[in-house]
């Protein structure tokens, strides 16, 4: 699978996983807490008919490397960035799940003229209400999350995971879980995990009026795609950041929990076709 290191900043000799397909504009995926460039395989080449697509392990997570750093959204979105650098990338559109879609979104707010569009699918977007489940404040206590995260095994994580689906899919829950399990599950990914949930906190809570902000100027083209009975990221969440955005359009999907693109695959692929490259690419 293609690697790429980064160069210059704070991710100077940072490398990051990716995958790669199609031939055309930049469509780069960006993929939630615990998740990987693989789980965005059923989206992927509907896109590349008409795109080049890149799909990336954020650092942390995946096969990407896991250095002991401050896991913070600037530190995501100058991985982004410099992933866009190290492949020669002027502008690219982005298409961001959870937490992926908040990395994504600052990147946009950090250097907008590097983003053409964005997608946030099930996304967190700091800056608006959000609380996060009893479960992630209870791990993200120093000392008790290293002690539950001991206990840590594949049908733990695929029973939680489980309850994120409105209609879980047993072959997906697997497939998500199951995928290089022993890399992404190991003492490093672990500490790299519980770091993210941690850091992450301060863009949330410390600096939500500084996001809050600079949303109001985010002037490019942004679709928000929801499911109506997400449990991670409720929908009162999305309504919100659709109110907040100047030039947002939202998608609606009833019967969905929080992962549309594999609840509900084919319609989510159409809108991210329509809404990506269902235009003439600019010139």
């Amino acid at each position: 699978m293609p690697e790429l290191q980064l160069r210059g900043g704070e991710v100077d000799g940072l490398r990051l996983h990716y995958v790669v397909e199609g031939r055309g504009p930049a469509v780069i995926f960006v993929h939630g807490l615990g998740g990987f460039a693989e789980s965005w395989r059923h989206n992927v080449y509907p896109l590349a008919r008409r795109a080049t697509v890149f799909s990336v392990d954020l650092p942390g997570f995946g096969d990407s490397a896991k250095p002991p750093t401050r896991y913070r959204l600037g530190y995501f979105a100058n991985a982004l960035r410099g992933f866009m650098d190290g492949l020669g990338l002027a502008q690219a559109s982005f298409v961001g799940h959870s937490l992926g879609g908040a990395a994504a979104i600052t990147l946009a707010l950090m250097h907008p003229s590097r983003v053409e569009r964005l997608a946030l699918v099930g996304a967190i977007v700091p800056g608006c209400s959000y609380r996060p489940s009893w479960i992630y404040r209870l791990v993200s206590v120093r000392g008790l999350g290293e002690l539950l995260s001991l206990g840590g095994n594949a049908r733990l994580y695929k029973a939680a995971l489980a309850r994120c689906f409105h209609t879980p899919d047993r072959r997906e829950v697997d497939y998500f879980v199951d995928y290089s399990y022993a890399t992404r599950t190991d003492g490093v990914a672990r500490a790299a995990y519980l770091a993210t949930l941690r850091d992450v906190r301060v863009d949330f809570e410390t600096h939500a009026d500084d996001y809050r902000r600079a949303l109001t100027t985010l002037q490019l083209p942004v679709m928000l795609i929801h499911g109506r009975q997400d449990r991670v990221v409720p929908a009162e969440h999305c309504a919100e950041v659709a109110g907040v955005l100047r030039h947002a359009v939202v998608r609606w999907v009833d019967a969905c929990g929080h992962f549309p693109q594999l609840e509900h695959v084919e319609a989510v692929n159409g809108w991210l076709v329509d809404f990506l490259v269902g235009r003439p690419a600019p010139r």
